[in-house]
């Protein structure tokens, strides 16, 4: 099938279809017309990536989740391991967003927002004082 039919039935624009091929993490093989030709097997791995991204790995997690999937004689282990360090950057990152959420509730605590030019927030993001 062409690409507009593979994007169709894996839910992804055709730019990232493109995409992940041009980094191989898959490989449709050519007509003789030489355009892309995809197989079920390409739109089972595009699902694949599909879900694997909405879950927010990265592109190195995908291609090593991918190898992972292909290689029959994987251990679990392996993939345990890369879903752990995962979860860990999540758990980071929502450490980071609640920071952030503490720091902006402060500043809008402190800002009067009425018609005074005064603004601790803007006085915060230029760095020209920190509100406590």
């Amino acid at each position: 099938m062409n690409i507009g039919e593979a994007s169709k039935r894996s839910g992804l624009p055709a730019k990232t279809i493109r995409y992940y091929e041009e980094i191989g993490l898959i490989q449709p093989d050519r007509a003789a017309n030489d355009y892309r030709d995809y197989s079920d097997a390409d739109i089972h791995r595009l699902a694949f990536l599909q879900r694997a991204r909405a879950l927010g790995f990265s592109i190195e997690d995908c291609r090593q989740l991918m190898d992972l999937y292909r290689d029959r004689n994987r251990a679990s282990h392996d993939v345990r391991e890369i879903a752990r360090a995962h979860v860990r950057a999540i758990d980071a990152k929502l450490r980071e967003l609640e920071a952030m959420r503490g720091t902006l509730s402060t500043l809008i605590h402190a800002c009067h927002g009425d018609d005074r030019p005064d603004c601790p927030i803007l006085e915060d993001i230029a760095g020209e004082t920190r509100v406590a």
